[in-house]
């Protein structure tokens, strides 16, 4: 490794709920530096969501950490080349990197989806992850999946 590792940027919680993980939820999803516009649309796709599950005493940001908690991987695949074969195996996460996968997979999810407003397409998103459906849960098993076909390979992992 060169150098120093680069100092890790505090971030400020949201100005809503004070969750600094919904803050940079609102970060990925913000494009050209419109941060209110990415405000009002993860704001009005949490309060969709609360609409749509339609359970009582259901708060926005409960649905936002049921979301992560359900999307979060435990691994990931990583290709190393051993003995002129390309393997991929199966290496842990940090939580901040499974926080930034499942964050990754959501807006791109939502973004996928076509014919409405951003906020309904993450409104969808949030609602199917709750749920334990939709895309971005189908990348997590599929993903788990794959770890555990190539398990016989975390040896290599050094």
């Amino acid at each position: 490794m060169r150098g120093k590792k680069a100092p890790k940027r505090v971030i400020a919680p949201d100005p809503l709920y004070g969750d600094v993980l919904l803050s940079r939820f609102i970060n990925m999803v913000m494009l050209d530096g419109k941060k209110s516009t990415a405000q009002t649309i993860v704001y009005g796709a949490l309060d969709d969501a609360l609409h749509k599950l339609n359970k009582p005493n259901l708060k926005q940001i409960e649905i936002f950490t049921k979301v992560m908690t359900t999307l979060k991987p435990a691994v990931r695949l990583r290709s190393r080349r051993v003995g002129g074969a390309n393997l991929q195996i199966p290496v842990p996460l940090t939580d901040d990197q499974a926080n930034f996968l499942v964050m990754k997979w959501l807006i791109d999810a939502a973004r996928a989806r076509k014919g409405m407003d951003m906020y309904l397409r993450l409104s969808a998103e949030f609602v199917d992850a709750f749920n334990n459906t939709g895309t971005a849960f189908r990348k997590k098993e599929e993903m788990h999946k794959m770890a555990e076909a190539n398990k016989a390979y975390s040896h290599f992992n050094w």
